[in-house]
């Protein structure tokens, strides 16, 4: 049994490696010669996903920096804290750099005899039509465009700026993010020396990045900052696909999804969307079946649902302290602030964040 995977993406790789794992043939197309990894990207992953890739795809422990808490503050209320996400668990989140687990992916397969990538941009269905499976992870092919262009979109007229800040030496195991008038601040630590930061500015605002630099000082209360790398942007964007599939290609990774990045939940979508392709695979070899595009009607059966919930729920968030923004009052971080005093509110929102939607 041979599945084709489509694209050379973090995503992509990810899967593949998934696969293979359970001894099923990948063959990977990519379009993309010179894939590049930006180095001030970097990526949240929730415990229970974490334990997910260690068990299933491959070990990660060496490469991820982990949070014993999150919190949330509001420049509405003078920088008191909204949120505390913490556990009694040796982590509650771990943040890990985008090219260090490409890499570590990549390394993997390149040696992995179930594993064939070959560059062609020359790819037609036809083609693909030998594959019984095919898992298309390029957000911007033919393919996506042809098969997968009905898509419900929001632009939220903004961009993420990311860069990774050093500084003096400190315990950095607490995250904490900021929601200002020029929209939310994340400060990631990953390692005790550096911490990425992610800030979502509205266009209305300057977008330089000389400007950028100093608001991320100006937010900072944390650090002694010794150095700021180079700041890279990228669109904020809502996207949830319409239909899943086109006969045998299952549309996945960002061609299915895309969210507000102020909760840190896209990769943790794409970790669980695989978590329910795995389920869906081991149970048909169970019962002695190979795998075809079935597997795309139930996989779409049982997380479209699910993730249109969740990224709807991740940009109600976004909405309402938006509009707090606007506004500039309180009272939102004030409800917040008081219903997250209670243990079991906080506990609740803890394991949505974790896992994700249980229905």
């Amino acid at each position: 049994m041979t599945v084709c995977i489509l694209g050379n993406s973090l995503t992509a790789l990810t899967l593949a490696k998934t696969l293979v794992n359970y001894k099923i043939n990948v063959d990977l197309f990519f379009s993309k010669k010179n894939y590049k990894i930006s180095e001030s990207r970097t990526i949240g992953i929730t415990n229970d996903n974490i334990n997910f890739f260690n068990n299933n795809i491959i070990n990660i422990e060496k490469i991820i920096w982990k949070l014993k808490s999150i919190e949330i503050f509001s420049d509405n209320l003078n920088k008191e804290r909204l949120i505390n996400f913490d556990t009694n668990k040796d982590h509650l989140f771990s943040i890990v750099k985008n090219n260090k687990l490409y890499q570590l992916l990549e390394r993997d397969l390149e040696k992995n005899k179930f594993f064939k990538s070959k560059f062609s941009n020359k790819i037609n269905i036809s083609f693909l039509d030998k594959y019984e499976l095919v898992i298309n992870c390029d957000s911007s092919n033919f393919i996506t465009n042809r098969y997968f262009s009905k898509k419900i979109i929001k632009k939220y007229n903004s961009h993420a700026y990311t860069t990774i800040i050093k500084h003096d030496q400190i315990v950095n195991d607490a995250a904490f993010q900021i929601f200002t008038k020029k929209g939310p601040i994340a400060f990631l630590p990953i390692s005790n020396r550096e911490t990425s930061v992610v800030y979502s500015i509205h266009d209305s605002h300057d977008k330089k990045n000389d400007n950028v630099e100093q608001l991320i000082k100006d937010k900072n209360f944390k650090y002694k900052i010794n150095k700021i790398e180079k700041i890279n942007s990228f669109e904020i964007k809502l996207l949830n696909l319409r239909s899943y599939y086109y006969k045998n290609i299952l549309a996945f990774g960002d061609s299915l999804h895309k969210i507000h990045p102020l909760a840190g939940q896209g990769f943790n979508m794409t970790v669980r969307d695989i978590k329910i392709l795995l389920d869906i695979i081991k149970k048909k070899f169970n019962v002695g079946l190979s795998l075809d595009s079935s597997v795309n009607m139930e996989f779409q059966n049982r997380v479209k649902h699910k993730n249109f919930i969740f990224s709807n729920g991740v940009d109600l968030i976004h909405e309402l302290f938006n509009v707090e923004r606007k506004m500039k009052n309180g009272f939102l971080s004030k409800s917040v602030k008081l219903i997250s005093s209670y243990p079991s509110i906080n506990k609740i929102f803890t394991k949505i964040a974790d896992r994700g939607i249980l229905l």
